[in-house]
């Protein structure tokens, strides 16, 4: 009888992102909406990280006109892109930000 294979967390993520391209686009969204929650800004870094490697590290950071390596130190976990790398990387990726108004909260004029 052969041992369950361990699998890790970051592997069940690229392989449902490589599945799935509207499940892609579904967890950066929500990564992004909760980018101001304890620990949000380090999930944000993270799916960034997991799209990129889905689509090939060097690939992304060709198409962002950046080093592979500046890449992977950018959406580490202690990373702080700026927002040049942020758009550059989401572009390279197919994607793109877009801002929403929260329904809950009135705007001053």
């Amino acid at each position: 009888m052969n041992p369950p294979r361990h699998v890790s967390h970051d592997d069940i993520v690229v392989s449902l992102l490589e599945a799935d391209p509207e499940f892609a686009k579904a967890y950066l969204v929500a990564a992004l909406d909760e980018s101001d929650l304890p620990g949000g800004q380090f999930a944000l870094l993270a799916s960034l990280r997991y799209i990129a490697e889905v689509q090939g590290m060097a690939a992304v950071a060709e198409k962002a006109d950046m080093l592979r390596e500046s890449l992977y130190r950018a959406s580490s976990p202690k990373g702080n892109p700026t927002i040049k790398t942020l758009l550059a990387v989401l572009a390279a990726s197919g994607l793109h930000l877009s801002v929403t108004r929260q329904p809950s909260e009135p705007v001053a004029v």
